[in-house]
C-alpha cells in the first residue's frame, strides 16, 4: 500500500485505542466486542468522520480481526456484523478545457516556478496523474521521445501512460531552462519537479498552486489537484474514449472506479441513446 493508506490505517487504529482506554482499559483484541465496536464508529461519527472514512475504518477493522482469527489469538470475530454506512457518490468538480486554459494563461512563465508549474499541470491534465504521482515522477521514467511516461501508482502498481505534445514541450523546456540548474538534495536527484532548494513538492504545494491559479483565472469552483485528474477522464470519454482505455490509463483496478470519474453530461446521453437505442433509429 502507500505511505498515505498506511498513515490512514494508522490513524484508525490510533483512534481505536484511545476510545478503548477511555471505556476499557484493559482491553484486547480477543475481549472487543461488536457492541464495542458498534459504539466507537458512533463516536468518530460524532467527531465529524465522514461515510467514506467510517467505510475504509471498518474495511481495516475487519481485515485486522480477520488476521487475529488466523493466527489463534481470537475465537470469534466481532466485525463480521458491521455494516458498511451507504456512501453517497458525488460527482466531483470538473473544469472544461476553457478554464483549464484560463489558469494556464495566469502563469507567469517569467519565473522559474512559472515554467515549472506549467509543465506540472500540462502533465497532470495531459496524463490523468494524481498528485503523488506527480510529485513522485523521475527523470528515469520519462520516455518523450515515445510520447509516454511511466508512473508508479497506488500500491506500487507500474502502468504506461501517453504524454501529449504540449505537456512534453513544456517539461523540455523547464527540463533546458529551470530544472537544469538546480542541484537535487539527496536522495531527489532523479526527481522530475523540485523546489528552489532542490527538494521535492509537497502534495499540499501542488494543492496550493492550482487553487491559487483557479483563483487567479476567476474560476468559482471548489477544486484541487484530483480535478485535473477527473477532468482529464471526463474529457476523454466525452470525446468518445473507450472506458477501459482511460481506466488503464487512470490506473483503476476495477471498472467501476472509472465510472465514477467519467461522468456524462445530459446531451452527451441523449445523443447515445438516439445513436444506439433501437426505438430511436
Amino acid at each position: 500500500m502507500s505511505t498515505a493508506s498506511v498513515d490512514a490505517y494508522l490513524g484508525d487504529f490510533e483512534k481505536l485505542t484511545q476510545y478503548l482506554a477511555l471505556y476499557d482499559s484493559h482491553a484486547t483484541p480477543s475481549t472487543v466486542t461488536l457492541d464495542q465496536l458498534q459504539e466507537f464508529l458512533k463516536w468518530t461519527a460524532k467527531l465529524g468522520m465522514t461515510a467514506s472514512s467510517q467505510s475504509r475504518m471498518i474495511s481495516g477493522l475487519r481485515n485486522f480481526f480477520k488476521y487475529c482469527l488466523a493466527e489463534h489469538i481470537i475465537s470469534g470475530d466481532p466485525t463480521q456484523l458491521i455494516d458498511i454506512p451507504k456512501i453517497k457518490r458525488s460527482l466531483p468538480e470538473v473544469l472544461s478545457y476553457d478554464e483549464i486554459e484560463a489558469m494556464m494563461a495566469k502563469i507567469d512563465h517569467s519565473k522559474p516556478d512559472g515554467q515549472r508549474n506549467r509543465a506540472i499541470i500540462e502533465t497532470m491534465y495531459s496524463c490523468g496523474l494524481r498528485v503523488s504521482e506527480t510529485v513522485n515522477l523521475c527523470f528515469s521514467w520519462l520516455y518523450l521521445d515515445v510520447g509516454f511516461i511511466r508512473v508508479i501508482g497506488k500500491g506500487n502498481k507500474e502502468r504506461l501512460v501517453p504524454i501529449g505534445s504540449e505537456a512534453i514541450k513544456y517539461i523540455n523546456l523547464y527540463l533546458s531552462h529551470i530544472r537544469h540548474n538546480i542541484i537535487a538534495t539527496k536522495g531527489n536527484e532523479d526527481i522530475l519537479f523540485l523546489n528552489k532548494r532542490g527538494s521535492k513538492l509537497s502534495r499540499v504545494m501542488i494543492f496550493m498552486i492550482i487553487k491559487d491559479l483557479a483563483q487567479k483565472a476567476g474560476i468559482d469552483k471548489n477544486i484541487s489537484p484530483h480535478t485535473l485528474r477527473h477532468s482529464f477522464a471526463t474529457h476523454l470519454v466525452e470525446g468518445g474514449a473507450d472506458l477501459r482505455a482511460v481506466q488503464d490509463m487512470l490506473g483503476h483496478e476495477s471498472i467501476t472506479t472509472t465510472e465514477i470519474y467519467t461522468h456524462l453530461d445530459r446531451e452527451y446521453l441523449r445523443d447515445t441513446l438516439i445513436r444506439f437505442h433501437p426505438a430511436y433509429k
